[in-house]
């Protein structure tokens, strides 16, 4: 009896030695997954100069943005009481960051915010990203933002600016989608609106995971003016 006790038990051990093995397996080939895809995020696949970048001086204007999204899933307790709710900042669409969750959520399915770029640039494009399927928490990016328009102006009082194209963010198509502004410019712009029309279906809020301006720099038009190619 004794024997077969033992038997049992070490059959018993393999079998969830196995399974756990199985388990840590899978786990290291999503994380390699994981890894490989947020590479290629990391990977500045647009190869333009971005304006809109925080770390180079460009900022959100908080009093003409959307409020951010709530999360109430995601509040900090102190003795169980809750303390504080979890709410980001616009201001990491102006940041390379693409890890999942790490974007900028609005109520429902349309918002706005207006960006002081780093400097006055003549707009020629944005480009607007997401993070895939592949590595979202939920298997699903219906938060994802779908319509949306670009107005730029010089100076911040301008209520709505001049409108430079409606656009659709396919969630199917590239992380990194480059749109060209329609209105050709020839005035250098400090400001540019983004204006969130609807999402890909999401009930509760709107993720933006980043969002780029393109364009001209003052200085260089100048230099070429001044130096003309013959």
């Amino acid at each position: 009896v004794e024997v077969t006790s033992v038997v049992r038990v070490s059959q018993g051990e393999s079998c969830w030695q196995y399974a756990l093995s199985v388990l840590e397996d899978r786990v290291y080939q999503t994380s390699l997954m994981l890894n490989k895809m947020l590479e290629k995020l990391d990977e500045d696949q647009v190869q333009m100069p971005d304006y809109a970048l925080k770390s180079a001086g460009a900022s959100i204007v908080q009093s003409r943005t959307t409020r951010s999204y709530r999360h109430n899933r995601g509040k900090f307790f102190w003795l169980s009481f809750p303390m504080l709710v979890f709410v980001k900042s616009p201001e990491v669409i102006l940041q390379p960051n693409n890890y999942p969750g790490d974007c900028w959520p609005f109520p429902g399915s349309q918002g706005e915010t207006v960006i002081r770029l780093a400097m006055e640039i003549i707009p020629r494009a944005v480009t607007m990203e997401h993070i895939p399927k592949k590595i979202s928490p939920t298997g699903e990016i219906s938060s994802a933002p779908k319509d949306f328009a670009v107005y730029v102006s010089i100076f911040l009082n301008e209520e709505q600016g001049t409108f430079l194209g409606e656009f659709i963010y396919n969630y199917e198509g590239d992380l990194f989608q480059t749109f060209q502004l329609k209105n050709e410019l020839s005035e250098f712009m400090r400001y540019v609106k983004l204006k969130v029309l609807n999402n890909w279906g999401h009930p509760e809020y709107t993720c933006i995971y980043r969002f780029r301006v393109h364009g001209d720099l003052k200085h260089t038009q100048e230099f070429f003016e001044q130096s003309p190619i013959p």
